[in-house]
């Protein structure tokens, strides 16, 4: 249902590390609420939200969906968002376009590290935060635990809004510290009526009340005074003032329960719809500078028969079907056609969209993630969407001979929809590379480039884009004379070889004094030189960080020619460069990794083992941000390595930094190993 007034309109993200229960307590807030007549399950491939078959298959959230329930005549619009760092994409562009989070947590594991991160964000961006500590009928779940983590790891000013009656596999119920009532666990259907307490947690349920009374009444200096006169607040009087806590991001509520029971569902929704600001009360961080109507592309979904279907926010005004907008990016005009209201796959159309509501619009011209639509674009200027860079590429080739084009087009559909997928060539190696957060962040692309594309590709672990340098001074004469039985080919050059700083750079210098080689042949010793550094002698590699001097030779009048000098110039460059000891250069990348406390140990061990210099660490609420330099050979396949030493909960950035030399008997190693596949070419 679209809304009709932007006050009646609450935008969450639910967020929070894979595996805790997002998806499963989003189809809970949809049946609880009547927006389904069933409830349905991830295990089943039955709810709204993860709709993909890709998510179907692997049971796991790949990409946001939005879904709406309508509560307390409301519309809440909730944005289930994956919880995989290498899907975090979309959750990172859903945070931005929302005023609150659903913090959802796992009641067995506690905080992990994308909560943790997710929360940084939140608090970065201004969001209204709510905490569902999820799974509470699993072995080992323990609320009481989690919410000291919740308390000590993320904020002092978490405070529960609810406890659970009966533990793991017994529990039963929950409790409402607002209005002193519990909720029992329904037996496959919505959620009751509240109960009376029962009496064997009635005392722990009053220790709690007694906690959320003082949490709140701190935030609220009147509400302070008369709780001090009178020793008690009623229900209603504690919710009004935790909502304006909350607006205020003074007090952050934990509720409980288990998604898939369907329990704490309707207290749930009551503090989203009573927490959680309308777009009115809490304007977005977002400065558009736009008069009138004014959307933000914060989601592309790229089908194969519908199109590019573009997902929105709107940032002011109203944005009607069959209207013209100006997309300031592209400067070019776009027919807004008919506007979706999104419920998982499913849609229904809509006139309008009002500020603050989100919806979707489908066969847009020119409009990708990260665009504004507005009436005007005098003065626009979007939002930004930072997005983490690649940290995992592979090299990328079609099965079927001639599909490259074909795989090329799909790829850049999927990445019109996930900007963190980015494919390249790399010009040393002239490998296709498709590079993502993850590898199975890749996998999961090359996935659906063929359900979706019908293309088949084959995945491999991309060459390392090795250097070579010289590390001395030499000097080569390249002497080419050629005679055919007519007019002849003589070329002749002495060249200098020197060292750059720094490995970097190549130049040129012409010495000659007098005519000893005209000025018309030199640029050919020039260009000879340096397509033969293209292949170094040593592995095949380009050759950098050299100077080159011409300082004499000699020139025949018929039978010199360009091509003749050219070649001496490529005989001059080898000769001088079996002596100016040369050397194999490897890519240096930093690498800052996130992981658990408990895992250090192993991971620095682990950085150790890959020739990783270790540059500092810093701990923060368990979590533990190790930075380092490691040569990129040595990291291929690191994301394997960390996801089994941190069991999923660490997470790594790589950016270049810089080539240095490789060590002598890895060198050895991959010099042999070139010769080798050289002979191999040769011989087939």
């Amino acid at each position: 249902m679209p809304a009709t007034e932007s006050s009646k309109i609450r935008n969450v993200a639910v967020v929070g590390h894979r595996g805790a229960g997002k998806t499963s307590l989003v189809e809970a807030l949809l049946f609880q609420g009547g927006a389904t007549n069933r409830l349905g399950s991830v295990e089943q491939s039955s709810t709204v939200a993860d709709w993909d078959e890709d998510e179907q298959k692997r049971q796991m959230s790949l990409s946001a969906s939005l879904c709406h329930v309508e509560w307390q005549d409301r519309k809440i619009n909730l944005i289930d968002t994956p919880g995989d760092p290498g899907f975090q994409a979309d959750t990172l562009a859903a945070v931005r376009v929302v005023e609150g989070a659903l913090f959802v947590v796992n009641g067995v594991n506690g905080i992990e590290v994308q909560t943790s991160r997710l929360w940084d964000r939140s608090d970065q961006l201004g969001l209204s935060r709510l905490v569902y500590v999820n799974m509470l009928d699993r072995e080992r779940a323990d609320f009481f635990t989690v919410l000291e983590q919740l308390r000590s790891q993320l904020s002092d000013r978490c405070v529960a809004v609810n406890i659970p009656i009966g533990r793991e596999h017994e529990l039963k119920g929950i409790v409402d510290l607002f209005h002193m009532r519990a909720y029992l666990s329904p037996e496959g259907g919505r959620e009751g009526n509240p109960v009376d307490i029962p009496e064997e947690i009635a005392s722990e349920a009053a220790e709690y009340r007694e906690k959320l009374v003082d949490a709140v009444v701190e935030t609220d200096e009147a509400l302070m005074e008369r709780y001090f006169d009178e020793g008690e607040v009623s229900g209603d009087e504690l919710a009004a003032a935790l909502k304006n806590a909350v607006v205020a991001d003074e007090l952050f509520p934990v509720a409980c329960g288990s998604a898939t029971q369907n329990l704490g569902t309707t207290g749930l929704l009551d503090l989203l719809v009573e927490g959680i600001p309308s777009p009115v009360k809490k304007p977005l961080q977002l400065e558009v500078g736009a008069n009138g109507a004014a959307a933000f592309v914060f989601k592309t979904v790229a089908d194969p028969f519908a199109g590019r279907i573009n997902v929105f926010r709107v940032l002011s005004g109203e944005i009607a079907a069959d209207s013209n907008l100006v997309n300031p990016r592209t400067k070019g005009k776009e027919r807004v056609g008919q506007l979706l209201v999104l419920q998982g796959k499913e849609h229904t159309t809509s006139p309008t969209f009002v500020a603050g509501d989100i919806g979707a619009v489908a066969k847009l011209k020119d409009v990708m993630t990260g665009d504004l639509l507005v009436a005007s674009d005098q003065g626009v200027e979007a939002p930004t969407l930072d997005f983490p860079q690649p940290v995992m590429s592979f090299a990328i080739t079609p099965k079927a001979k001639g599909d490259e084009e074909k795989m090329a087009t799909s790829l850049r559909r999927l990445a019109e929809e996930d900007p963190t997928l980015v494919m390249r060539r790399d010009e040393q190696t002239g490998e296709q590379l498709l590079a993502g957060l993850s590898q199975i962040h890749v996998e999961v692309a090359v996935e659906r480039m063929h359900r979706r594309f019908g293309i088949d590709v084959e995945l491999h672990q991309p060459r390392v884009p090795y250097l070579e340098t010289i590390r001395k001074e030499a000097k080569a004469q390249g002497r080419y004379k050629k005679q055919t039985g007519g007019r002849g080919q003589f070329g002749d050059c002495h060249i200098v070889l020197e060292p750059l700083p720094g490995h970097e750079g190549y130049e040129f210098v012409d010495k000659i004094v007098g005519g000893v080689i005209p000025q018309s042949f030199r640029p050919a010793v020039d260009k000879g030189i340096q397509e033969t550094m293209a292949r170094g002698e040593l592995a095949g590699a380009p050759v950098r960080g050299v100077r080159v001097l011409l300082v004499d030779g000699s020139y025949h009048n018929v039978d010199s020619s360009e091509m003749a000098f050219k070649i001496a110039g490529s005989m001059a460059f080898k000769s001088a460069y079996e002596k100016a000891d040369p050397v194999l250069l490897e890519p240096i990348m930093a690498l800052e990794a996130a992981v658990p406390d408990d895992t250090v140990g192993a991971v620095n061990g682990d950085l150790n083992s890959r020739r990783g210099r270790l540059l500092g660490m810093e701990p923060s609420a368990g979590m533990t941000t190790i930075r380092a330099e490691v040569p990129m050979a040595e990291v291929l396949t690191y994301s394997q390595s960390l996801t089994s030493m941190t069991h999923g909960r660490g997470d790594y950035s790589l950016s270049f930094l810089r080539y240095e030399e490789v060590p002598m008997h890895i060198a050895q190693k991959i010099v042999e190993e070139t010769k080798r596949e050289r002979e191999e070419a040769k011989a087939s």
